[in-house]
């Protein structure tokens, strides 16, 4: 994906190497995690276990991915900024690649908002190294990418691209794109209510059914990753689409279960299948409208 011309965008920030007990290290976050991963999927997890183990774990965004569903909403953990100067965002070859990322969504919803007579209001990206804090908690290198609704931000780890790569065969750069653009499309949930009619809903529901709730948010924002990429197809190079998709089947909940040595149990299922996964980041691809992306609908699924 051609991004060059673009400058980075301005609302990021950059915590650098942060103390505490991470997940990182030698192996690396993602790789820890699918060790531990039969252990997990075999509980009965709990909310409060789910948010503990991160917003995108299962691999990736498993179990709250986002961290819409899950994380704290209070603020309480809020990010405290180090000192100006302290550290320097988009001062690496991945870090300046999701910038100019951040600022293309920004171009783009900013575009789309107007076109309903509204402003929008931009997420803000923040860089950590192993461990980081947001206004949702700690971050860690082993929950991916998330979004935390409490302060508005997306959170990354770029060393994530690498294990994503790595691990589960996600290369390429319309791949990490993606991934970054998904992020925003939490954001854009909230910004609009969809995020706070979920919760509500979640609130009253059994756990299968506040899961069922999580894999329509999650679609959702995939196909709003699709669409974002539509708006900027001039931009799009060959085998962009096909480095999406596949992403996005190897982050898919059966996909991610089989690769655990587990039995796909649909009920735990909270980002859907990697076949529904492919089909809403098509279906914003295709489309380029915001509209398009009701997964909510009764017969969406």
């Amino acid at each position: 994906m051609r991004l060059d011309d673009l400058d980075p965008s301005k609302n990021v920030r950059d915590q650098g190497r942060g103390g505490g007990n991470g997940f990182g290290g030698g192996g690396g976050g993602l790789g820890m995690l699918l060790s531990f991963l039969p252990m997990l999927l075999g509980r009965k997890l709990g909310c409060g276990t789910i948010l503990l183990i991160g917003g995108a774990a299962l691999a990736f965004f498993y179990f709250g991915g986002s961290g819409l569903q899950l994380a704290d909403n209070s603020g309480t953990g809020g990010f405290q900024p180090k000192g100006a100067g302290a550290n320097v965002a988009c001062d690496t070859e991945e870090e300046m690649f999701a910038c100019q990322v951040l600022a293309s969504t920004e171009q783009t919803w900013g575009k789309l908002f107007e076109q309903q007579g509204q402003r929008y209001r931009p997420t803000t990206l923040t860089f950590y190294e192993q461990t980081g804090q947001s206004g949702c908690g700690a971050a860690q290198a082993a929950m991916g990418p998330f979004y935390c609704p409490a302060d508005q931000g997306v959170y990354l780890d770029t060393s994530f691209f690498q294990e994503m790569a790595s691990r589960l065969g996600a290369k390429g750069d319309f791949a990490q794109a993606y991934v970054i653009a998904h992020e925003v499309g939490h954001h854009i949930q909230n910004l609009t209510g969809i995020a706070d009619q979920v919760r509500n809903a979640q609130s009253r529901a059994s756990k299968a059914e506040g899961n069922a709730l999580q894999v329509r948010m999650e679609l959702q924002a995939d196909c709003y990753a699709g669409v974002w990429a539509a708006q900027n197809a001039d931009r799009m190079e060959a085998g962009d689409v096909e480095e999406g998709l596949n992403a996005a089947h190897a982050i898919g909940d059966d996909t991610l279960m089989r690769g655990a040595g587990q039995r796909p149990v649909e009920s735990m299922f909270t980002h859907g299948t990697s076949e529904q996964r492919m089909a809403w980041l098509r279906k914003g691809l295709q489309s380029g409208d915001p509209a398009a992306c009701d997964t909510f609908a009764a017969d969406a699924l």
